[in-house]
């Protein structure tokens, strides 16, 4: 994706590409296992585990990578509006809590 299409840069965009590609594999390779063990192809079926498990690897290290890339450099969108990486990073009516995942506040709730 070229520079400036988006408020993410490339780097971030292609992370979140890499994991949700990794995500889908995995999910679709747990298929193919049951495939497998439903054949009776036990090296098949193990074959598939493996897949799964380096899947599951990929898309948690692109997980890590977001993370620590979210938090060192915010993106701005256009007009200066931070969106990401700047103050706590909660916006109003959100709490953020220690490993940066942030969730709403019920109304009237503190």
């Amino acid at each position: 994706m070229a520079t400036g299409e988006t408020v993410f840069s490339d780097v971030a965009f292609d992370l979140i590409s890499v994991q949700y590609h990794a995500l889908k594999a995995g999910y679709e390779a747990g298929r193919y296992v049951r495939d497998a063990e439903h054949a009776g192809d036990r090296e098949a079926a193990a074959f598939f585990r493996t897949v799964m498990a380096e899947d599951s690897a990929r898309a948690e290290q692109c997980h890590r990578l977001l993370k620590r890339l979210t938090a060192t450099a915010g993106a701005v969108q256009p007009g200066g509006q931070d969106v990401g990486g700047g103050g706590d990073g909660a916006r109003a009516g959100e709490e953020q809590d220690g490993d940066g995942a942030t969730w709403f506040q019920e109304a009237g709730r503190a």
